[in-house]
Order: C-alpha cells, then sequence, then structure tokens
C-alpha cells in the first residue's frame, strides 16, 4: 500500500499532479480542488498523504493534504454508488469538514450542490454514511468550513446566487478572517461578494 509520497512536483493542473521521488519513480495523482490550492511551485518538494484504489483495468493513486481528509475519501467510496471520481468531486465542491457536517445533518440541498449529486444520490449518502463518521481524525483550522450559524446562511445565499459552495466557502472564510466575525448575514455576505467580485 502507498500511504504517502514525497519527492518533486513535476507537473500539476487543477486535478492532477506529477510527483518524482528521489528513487527516480514518478507517480500521477488525482487530487480534489483543495489540494491544488496548497501546492509549492513546480520544481519544489511535496508531500501529500495517498490512497491508492484499484480496479480491473487500472490502478489509481489519489493525493491529499491531511490523513482526515484520506480518510473521509476512503469512507466515501463505502457508499453506495460512489466512485473515486465520484468523491473527488464532493472533496472539490466542499471541504471535509462542510462535506461530514452536511451528511451527519442530513443537510440534502448543500450535498446537491456538488456536481453529479441529486437528490437520490444525497439521501443515499445520509443513509449509508451519517453513523458512521466518527474517528476520522477530524480538525479544525484553516481547512474548516465556516461553522457558525450566520456563516452557513451567508454560505446558503452565496450558492443560490450561483456561486459554488468551493468558492462560496472560500469568500465566507476570507471575509470572518478580514473581521467579519460577529457581524450578522447580511453584513458577511455583502462583503463575502467584494471578495468574490475581486477575484
Amino acid at each position: 500500500m502507498i500511504g504517502r509520497i514525497e519527492g518533486k512536483l513535476v507537473a500539476k493542473d487543477l486535478d492532477s499532479l506529477e510527483v518524482m521521488t528521489s528513487g527516480g519513480v514518478g507517480y500521477e495523482l488525482k487530487i480534489p480542488l483543495g489540494v491544488y490550492e496548497t501546492l509549492p511551485r513546480v520544481g519544489e518538494i511535496v508531500a501529500l498523504h495517498t490512497s491508492l484504489v484499484v480496479k480491473e483495468d487500472s490502478w489509481q493513486l489519489f493525493g491529499f493534504v491531511s490523513v482526515f481528509e484520506k480518510r473521509l475519501f476512503e469512507k466515501l467510496l463505502t457508499a453506495n454508488g460512489v466512485g473515486p471520481s465520484l468523491a473527488i468531486g464532493m472533496l472539490s465542491a466542499l471541504s471535509a469538514t462542510r462535506l461530514i457536517r452536511a451528511i451527519r445533518e442530513k443537510d440534502i440541498p448543500t450535498l446537491q450542490s456538488v456536481p453529479r449529486v441529486g437528490r437520490k444520490k444525497a439521501e443515499r449518502l445520509i443513509l449509508d454514511l451519517a453513523d458512521k463518521l466518527d474517528g476520522l481524525g477530524e480538525t479544525t483550522g484553516t481547512s474548516a468550513a465556516p461553522a457558525s450559524a450566520v456563516a452557513d446562511d451567508a454560505l446558503r445565499a452565496l450558492v443560490s446566487l450561483g456561486y459554488s459552495s468551493a468558492d462560496a466557502e472560500r469568500a465566507v472564510r476570507t471575509a470572518l478572517d478580514a473581521g467579519g466575525g460577529g457581524k450578522p448575514a447580511t453584513e458577511l455576505i455583502r462583503v463575502a461578494l467584494a471578495k468574490l467580485g475581486g477575484r
């Protein structure tokens, strides 16, 4: 089992990268969007936790910044009808913390904001995983979604305006970091919209 890879970043794209190890072996990894945002420049050293998915016709390696994200990815694969492509899509659209919260709280609208997840798929995810997400090593920090009710209201409002969940989360998190904590949802939305408009 390949559990971790460290080496020179040879190439990177939004959904994949290539790492050359010190032993001269190059590995191609599929990654969620959140990992891409943490990558160093090409030519620098990168280290990622990995999960190997073996199929009859292919072997695919997936890379993650934290063990928490890796374990969540592997847990998602145990749900009925969820393959690695969809699991990576979920972790690209929602932070790991927010995805877990949506499943635990049976938040179907948030789950449906993920591409290729309709109501039936969201309901199936909740049925299969809602009580099986403990012990993943969940942490808080910069990778965690804003957890307050006001932040959640702001997130839902931005998604309803057509922004992706990932973009909305980043904007709300930036607004909170800029001193938006404790402000009403309307003010948080205004600041977040300004951040989105200034990308």
